[in-house]
């Protein structure tokens, strides 16, 4: 191995090594580790090629091309003088495939620490036993006078961000983080417990610093302070002209410096977007707020930021504003055991794959072979002229595909990244070399970042079509969520062929605010007179209702029933907006619909006894 004038020599001739994978996933599966194993088996692999090596036959690649692409597809397989011992809390499918090697015994040779074992023996924390959710019921209002047709996708989208970014969102939902700080956290630990909101976007973080650092300023708040962890520079555009970084957000401080100063007693919450939700390691975190989605291995990593132990620690806190409590579940179950894995991935799909990519004619074999003879001739130097050769086969080929039907372009993409996916996994795994997969991975690789994005490259935006109409949050659930219960899912291995991206139609935009207020909201009834009828049958089947029905005078029970009636209206306010507009905004309507509707439950419930 040669660098920059210095010679590095290893002789592996005859000679075996381990290599120890610390926090192994995926990854661990790219072009380094890759490098690693030509590294450390050189002397296997240049045998085994100078074994290989034939005469070179008219129309095939050059005798030196052949030797590359064979020692990048031996270099990328399992080697016989290598042993990696690999360790993970969060064995994804891919990384249990390719650092996995039956035994005599036929079984794999893993060794076992499970979370539940864990658990029980006091290393690790259970970040799940107080886990809190909370529900956002919300109404948006279309504002412009017609009715546009918009692509469905890109304006629930749209919509989305709308809701997340909007501040009455935030405003409330770092009321309640900084309150239940104050109340549950705050003296934990000896006053020095700690805590992390993780957010959807960089712009998210910014928007939820300032208006956390504005609530703690406005109720003069002490020992509460922030820091913002996000990368590079992000723009408001509710701010024209207004740029903010990590550092400029907290003061100056370093980012490198960030994790020690966030472990000392000055900040006592760190708010982050994609930063310290992997690897981050302190045992002070012991309430985490979250308000962005996760799944999968994410929320596995992201949460178990909680877990490490600490003198008085013995408990932690999740309130969650974003996700259902049996997302979480699945995503923790299959990692709590015995991590289960699924059916592996067939080798024949590659072939079909490989049909499926040649029918759109984006490219043509002789366009593999010609872009490989330059590509593999001398991978470490190319030219100029190399590039522009590589280039020139390239550009053709994208221009063929910026020709097709976008359909046809979006399931061509598809299949394309299925390919390079599936390829990159089964070469590590199988005991087979070919060629040509070699040269078309190679050459996909490439043409994958030349091709131009879906649709046209515009973000769409709402600008000032919606707005919002009312916002309520409300806590939906409190206890723990027990991984105990039930089964497994077993992890899904990369068995898909590439599938065409979903057409996103164009829906009514009235129609499309609807759909997303059924979905945060509740079930939708069309029906006026169906509204109050509905709000009575929910009433009847809560059975904190039912039981202050029954030990309860008529005038109590009504008493009670008016604390709750405004959530029983919200979870049914998308039946009729007008009447639902009128019970949350007029008074004397509510009282009469409150009377109304307490005699009649209160009734029921008591008939019901009978």
């Amino acid at each position: 191995m040669e660098t920059k004038g210095e010679g590095v020599a290893i002789d592996t001739r005859g000679r075996r090594f381990a290599v120890i994978v610390d926090e192994a996933h995926s990854s661990q599966s790219g072009e380094t580790v890759s490098a690693l194993k030509g590294i450390l088996n050189k002397d296997g692999i240049a045998d085994a090629i100078a074994g290989q090596l034939g005469e070179e036959e008219d129309g095939d690649l050059s005798e030196e091309a052949k030797g590359r692409i064979m020692q990048e597809m031996m270099s990328r397989a399992r080697q016989p003088n290598l042993s990696f011992f690999a360790f993970t809390a969060t064995p994804k499918f891919k990384t249990k495939a390719v650092f996995d090697e039956p035994g005599p015994s036929g079984a794999s040779p893993f060794h076992e620490y499970t979370m539940r074992q864990a658990i029980e023996e006091g290393f690790i924390l259970d970040v799940l036993q107080n886990y809190t959710t909370y529900k956002r019921f919300f109404g948006l209002v279309k504002q412009v006078e017609n009715d546009p047709e918009v692509p469905k996708k890109q304006a629930a989208k749209a919509l989305g961000q709308f809701l997340e970014l909007h501040p009455v969102n935030i405003e409330q939902v770092v009321a309640v983080i900084i309150e239940h700080f104050r109340l549950k956290v705050l003296h934990e630990l000896g006053g020095r417990a700690k805590a992390m909101v993780v957010t959807g976007s960089r712009l998210s973080a910014v928007k939820y610093k300032q208006a956390f650092d504005r609530y703690i300023k406005d109720r003069g708040y002490q020992g509460i302070r922030a820091l913002v962890a996000f990368s590079g520079t992000v723009e408001d555009p509710d701010d024209p002209g207004s740029t903010f970084t990590e550092v400029g957000m907290n003061d100056g401080l370093p980012e490198r410096e960030l994790p020690e100063r966030f472990g000392g007693d000055e900040y006592r919450v760190l708010i982050v977007a994609e930063k310290y939700q992997t690897g981050f390691d302190q045992p002070l975190l012991q309430t985490m707020y979250v308000v962005k989605k996760l799944a999968g291995v994410q929320a596995v990593q992201t949460l178990s930021r909680l877990n490490r132990i600490a003198p008085g620690k013995t408990r932690t806190f999740v309130l969650d504003f974003k996700n259902e409590e049996g997302d979480i579940f699945a995503a923790f179950k299959p990692y709590y055991e015995a991590t289960p894995v699924g059916e592996n991935a067939d080798p024949q799909k590659l072939n079909e794959l490989h049909h499926k990519l040649l029918q759109p004619a984006v490219f043509t074999p002789d366009d593999v072979r010609d872009f490989s003879e330059v590509w593999f001739k001398a991978r470490r130097d190319h030219s100029g002229q190399d590039h522009r050769l590589m280039n020139a086969i390239l550009d053709r080929c994208v221009e063929r595909f910026v020709n097709l039907d976008e359909p046809v372009q979006d399931e061509f993409r598809g299949q394309l990244t299925a390919f390079r996916n599936l390829y990159s996994f089964l070469s590590q795994i199988m005991p087979y070399y070919d060629e040509g997969l070699e040269q078309l991975f190679a050459f996909l690789r490439n043409l994958s970042p030349k091709l131009p994005l879906p649709g046209d490259g515009t973000k769409f935006t709402l600008d000032d079509d919606v707005a919002l109409k009312f916002f309520r949050l409300q806590q939906m659930g409190e206890g723990t969520i027990e991984l105990s219960d039930g089964e497994a899912d077993p992890l899904k291995g990369p068995t898909d062929v590439g599938t065409a991206r979903e057409k996103d139609a164009d829906v009514a935009l009235s129609t499309l605010v609807g759909k997303l207020n059924e979905r945060f909201g509740t079930d939708f009834t069309e029906a006026d007179q169906l509204f109050f009828d509905s709000v009575r049958a929910t009433a009847e089947r809560d059975e904190k209702i039912v039981e202050a029905a029954k030990a309860n005078t008529e005038a109590n029970f009504s008493a009670f029933f008016s604390r709750v009636l405004d959530d029983l209206f919200i979870q049914r306010m998308e039946g009729n907006d007008e009447i639902f507009n009128r019970v949350m905004s007029d008074k004397q309507f509510r009282t009469a619909a409150q009377e109304h509707l307490a005699r009649e439950v209160y009734q029921r419930v008591r008939e019901g006894e009978r």
